[in-house]
This record gives C-alpha cells, sequence and structure tokens, in this order.
C-alpha cells in the first residue's frame, strides 16, 4: 500500500491554446489510471479554461514560466520584442531557475512535466526532481528560426537545448518538428479530445434549417478578430464565432450561445476555418471536420502541421486577404468537394498516460523508501 499520494507539477504554456489542448486529455487520462493524483498546474492560461479542459480538481499557480514568442497577433510574430524579451529572461538565468528550484523542492512532486516551458526543467534537475517535457515544438527551434543569426542568441539556444535535453524524456507528439538533436526524444501519436457529434441539437438552439451549413471560426488563444462585418453572405451558411467578438449580423451565432463543450461544437459544424495550430489541427482531423486555414508562413511549425493534415484530413489554404475579407465560397465549396477520410485515432494520449503513469508511481515508490530508509 502506498505511503503516501502521488503528485504531479505540470507547467503549461500560455502561448495560445494548443499546449492545453496537447495536455489535458493526458493528464485525464492519467487520473483515470491514478484517480488519487495531486496534482499542481502552473500557467499564465485563463483559470477558466483551464478548469473547462482538465477535469478534477487541481492547484493552481496562475504564473507563466515560459512566453514563447510575443505576439502581434494569431498570425504575427512581433521578433523584435521577443528577442528582447528572451535576452531579459536570460539574463539572471542561474538565479531565475535556483529560485524555480526552491519552488519545485517546497512543492515538493514526485515528477515535473512540462509542454513545453525549459526553464523548470532545468529547476526540476537542480532540485532532484524526475522530469520530463511533451509537445510538438520546442522553443529553442522557434527562437533559432527567427532570431537564430543574431548576437548573443547562440548562449541563450544552448541554454535551452541543455533544458531540453537534461529532461529524462521529450515525448514529441505527432503531428510534431523533427527535434532531431534531442538525445531524449521520444516520438509518440497524436493528441486531441473526441467530440459527440450534436448537430440535431445546434439546429434547434441556431435555428439552422436542414442543408443549411455552420462554420466554427477560431484562431486559437492569441486575442484576434477578424473585420467579419464587410464579409459578403453566403447564402445557406452560418458562422459561428466567440461572443466577446460583439458580431451583430443574422448569418453569425456565438459559441456562447451553444452552451455546449468545445470539442462537442467542433464535432458538430461542416468546417473550421483557423491557423495552423496544433489544437485545431489534431482535433479537426480525429473529429474528421475539414479545416480552411491561413497560413502563418513564417511560424516553423506549420510545415509539419499542414503536411500531416494534408495527408490525414481534409483542408485546405487561403489567403490572408481571403481570410480578413471573408471570400470563402469557393474554397469552402471546393474543400466540401474533397473526398472523405477516417478519423484520425489519438493514440499520444494513451501513450503520454502511460509513461507519466510509470514515471510517478516509480519514483513514488523510491521516495517512499527513501523515507523509510531515512
Amino acid at each position: 500500500m502506498r505511503e503516501r499520494v502521488p503528485h504531479l507539477l505540470a507547467y503549461i504554456s500560455g502561448h495560445g491554446y494548443g499546449h492545453i489542448a496537447q495536455t489535458a486529455p493526458v493528464l485525464d487520462r492519467l487520473r483515470e489510471s491514478l484517480p488519487e493524483l495531486r496534482l499542481t498546474v502552473c500557467s499564465a492560461a485563463p483559470g477558466n479554461h483551464l478548469r473547462v479542459r482538465i477535469a478534477g480538481d487541481f492547484q493552481l499557480i496562475s504564473e507563466a514560466a515560459d512566453f514563447g514568442m510575443k505576439m502581434a497577433s494569431a498570425l504575427d510574430v512581433r521578433v523584435a520584442e521577443s528577442l528582447h524579451a528572451y535576452r531579459e529572461f536570460h539574463h539572471d538565468w542561474d538565479s531565475r531557475v535556483a529560485r524555480e528550484a526552491a519552488r519545485i523542492h517546497e512543492l515538493q512532486p514526485d515528477f515535473v512535466f512540462s509542454n513545453v516551458a525549459y526553464m523548470p526543467l532545468a529547476a526540476a534537475r537542480q532540485a532532484g526532481i524526475p522530469c520530463a517535457a511533451m509537445c510538438s515544438l520546442n522553443w529553442a527551434d522557434i527562437l533559432e528560426s527567427y532570431c537564430g543569426a543574431m548576437p548573443g542568441v547562440a548562449g541563450m539556444l544552448a541554454r535551452m537545448r541543455e533544458a531540453y535535453a537534461g529532461a529524462d524524456a521529450f515525448l514529441r507528439v505527432t503531428p510534431g518538428m523533427p527535434m532531431a538533436d534531442l538525445p531524449n526524444l521520444q516520438p509518440i501519436g497524436p493528441i486531441a479530445r473526441l467530440g459527440v457529434n450534436r448537430r440535431p441539437e445546434m439546429n434547434r438552439r441556431l435555428g439552422l434549417q436542414a442543408g443549411d451549413r455552420l462554420v466554427l471560426v477560431t484562431l486559437g488563444g492569441v486575442a484576434t478578430r477578424l473585420p467579419v462585418e464587410s464579409w459578403p453572405r453566403i447564402p445557406g451558411l452560418r458562422w459561428l464565432v466567440q461572443a466577446d467578438w460583439g458580431v451583430v449580423r443574422p448569418d453569425f451565432s456565438t459559441l456562447e450561445s451553444l452552451d455546449m463543450d468545445f470539442t462537442d461544437v467542433l464535432a458538430g459544424c461542416d468546417a473550421m476555418l483557423c491557423k495552423p495550430g496544433y489544437g485545431s489541427f489534431a482535433e479537426a482531423a480525429c473529429n474528421g471536420i475539414p479545416v480552411l486555414y491561413a497560413s502563418r508562413h513564417d511560424w516553423p511549425e506549420e510545415q509539419c502541421l499542414t503536411a500531416w493534415l494534408s495527408e490525414h484530413g481534409r483542408c485546405m489554404e487561403v489567403s490572408r486577404h481571403r481570410l480578413e475579407s471573408g471570400k470563402l465560397q469557393e474554397s469552402l465549396e471546393a474543400l466540401w468537394q474533397q473526398p472523405q477520410r477516417s478519423s484520425v485515432s489519438p493514440q499520444g494520449i494513451q501513450h503520454a498516460a502511460d509513461y507519466l503513469l510509470a514515471a510517478c508511481t516509480t519514483d513514488l515508490c523510491a521516495r517512499s523508501a527513501s523515507h523509510r530508509h531515512n
């Protein structure tokens, strides 16, 4: 019989919602096997979104352990501002790591899990706590792509990669960037929530007629609003957007008016309009929903995401101009003409949950034995 309850400390990046979309299903699956798990989450993402996505009780530390890249919008990176922020972050690197190591020591987790902040991994090692990372990207590769040739960046990249490589494992989610330079890389399958198609109920709530199309518009967790007031109306099509856009048009409805789980809403839509992002693409492919997307072009993760979705789902790129002008009817019709494909199985959830189950319980037994010996 275990002498103490296993404790997992999870760091989840607040850079968009894709990191939550990857991590939450794994934490939920882990708790199915380990119901007594004590969970602490450190994240700057909105607490209400975290509590909707992560089932059960957990302690929330509302702080950022990373910032990814500074964004002007969901599609545009502020490169100079990001580089300045990284220089500030690394200016007192040793002290920053030491402070986080002290906090980890105080929290006494059995395992540290990061998606995908690197500093807590270095701190966990300093605190003597085993740790792992999981993501489809890492911030070292992202920073190098934008700023690798700039003065002083090489030293920061070396620290970042050392932190990632020092973890017990880096679980690279499919689809994901190659990360061939990480010696601890462990590729795992896709991760996505599966929704329940509640379209008849959605039709009643939205007043849709038989044959009407419903398209979900989502740009992830980076605040961006499209100029939809000037979009042309498309007969028989209803757009679904978030309420805080404040759109007042009869061919627009709000997500909130449905009062349903987001993934259930997605599963009941005819298409999704989005940017290339892990959460959107993986959930679309796993729920069999076609995707219209506007490229981010310079985002390094995009190529692996779009190549994977093109192989496993139905998708089509539209220009930034068409996205902003709403001239999307022809593209949507062409998208719906693509042959249907079998939905993808999110096998990575079980892969990652099995890894964490073994890591948490193995280390717990070792720590309990150490306490008895002492």
